[in-house]
């Protein structure tokens, strides 16, 4: 699948007839490319249109400009009819896993719900998949009958991967899945995902702003910044080659729980602080926007304009 030139804008209304005053551009000019059985992630800071892009691709949100290109078709316009392959074979895991679920239903058939839509199963079949998809997640039959206000948020989430493999997608968008639990239930949780890829080949798109996270799944990467990418690149162009202010300033506050660095990691981090007061002007245009991607490796690209590379 191809995102081309992406763009999410909401229109800022005022004045005596209420007529548009200005623009929020929450995605501008994203471009992406899924390989299958890779793991993407986007990363940045909230607000920075993460997850509206993700919603943006799944067709929650309505895309002012730009196309999706799904298997040679463009599908811009064809994401929210329920019954097209698209529908199916794209799915999403949603941050808050309790909002995302009917409080009246039971978890039978929260998880039948997809099957219903889109699989033509009859009730015996049915109830095979659905305990199939409880075995994938670690979860007993046992909790069939349950509602979600009875589940911890770790078994949520779980429920949650569960209901977004049902009819074997291809593509996933995990919107930050693991950020409000706690660390051993975020291991569980990344751990089944990666069992899920390995067993079905699917790819992920991994929203998250923590970058531990982020390092453990991901294969490519790409810094957002105001709803355009600042930097994009395998996982060992971002870690160990961050070539942008804004990306060395996000691995900078990377916590680690060594006591013995931690002096050297403070100084290291008021330094990239400083050096980002003091140059973060050259990294933007005049508008604040950031610049256009400009390739510099062959997975490795960097939004720069007017500077010469250098490794910050």
């Amino acid at each position: 699948m191809q995102i081309k030139d992406l763009n999410v804008h909401y229109p800022l209304r005022g004045g005596f007839f209420n007529t548009i005053q200005d623009k929020v551009y929450a995605v501008d000019g994203v471009t992406l490319e899924f390989e299958k059985g890779k793991t993407y992630g986007l990363v940045g800071e909230s607000g920075s249109g993460k997850s509206t892009t993700g919603k943006a691709i799944i067709g929650l949100e309505k895309i002012t400009s730009g196309h999706i290109i799904y298997e040679g078709q463009d599908v811009t316009n064809r994401r929210r009819k329920r019954s097209s392959a698209y529908s199916r074979e794209i799915q999403m895991i949603f941050q808050d896993a309790h909002s995302s679920m009917n409080p009246r239903k039971r978890v039978i058939d929260i998880l039948a719900e997809p099957l219903r839509n889109f699989m033509k199963l009859s009730d015996q079949e049915e109830r095979k998949r659905i305990k199939e998809l409880l075995a994938i997640v670690g979860m007993s039959e046992d909790v069939l009958l349950k509602y979600p206000h009875e589940f911890s948020g770790g078994q949520k989430q779980r429920l949650g991967i569960a209901r977004a493999v049902a009819c074997n997608p291809k593509l996933i968008i995990a919107d930050e899945p693991v950020s409000a639990l706690d660390l051993s239930v975020q291991a569980q949780v990344l751990n089944f995902m990666k069992d899920i890829q390995r067993q079905y080949g699917l790819s992920y798109l991994f929203i998250s702003h923590d970058l531990g996270v982020v390092k453990h799944m991901c294969d490519y990467i790409a810094i957002m910044y105001k709803g355009r990418f600042v930097e994009t690149g395998t996982r060992q162009d971002i870690y160990l080659n961050p070539q942008h202010i804004y990306t060395n300033r996000l691995l900078s506050a990377i916590p680690h729980i060594e006591p013995e660095t931690r002096l050297a990691r403070k100084k290291a981090r008021q330094q990239v602080e400083e050096k980002y007061q003091q140059n973060h002007h050259r990294y933007y245009d005049e508008h604040g926007k950031v610049y256009p991607l400009k390739s510099i490796s062959e997975t490795h690209k960097v939004a720069m304009s007017g500077i010469e590379q250098e490794g910050v």
